[in-house]
């Protein structure tokens, strides 16, 4: 179940897929400055626990951005 309802400001980005992964990281960061983002290569093992100040944004091995980056 998701929380992002709790959370302040805008909490996804779909705009952002197919986008360099640095570029998404500053974008979502400037956009909602209560959330720090993190950039994640596909496949990587990354904690389940959900925080309103965290962005996973989810990278190819060429650093493009391949889900729908999300508070959680």
């Amino acid at each position: 179940m998701s929380n992002r309802g709790e959370c302040e400001g805008k909490d996804s980005w779909p705009e952002l897929v197919g986008v360099e992964g640095k570029v998404a990281e500053a974008t979502i960061e400037r956009e909602n400055p209560l959330v720090n983002a993190e950039i994640v290569l596909e496949g990587s093992d990354v904690t389940q626990d959900f925080r309103c100040d965290r962005v996973w944004v989810w990278v190819d091995k060429n650093g493009i951005v391949k889900q729908v980056p999300i508070i959680g």
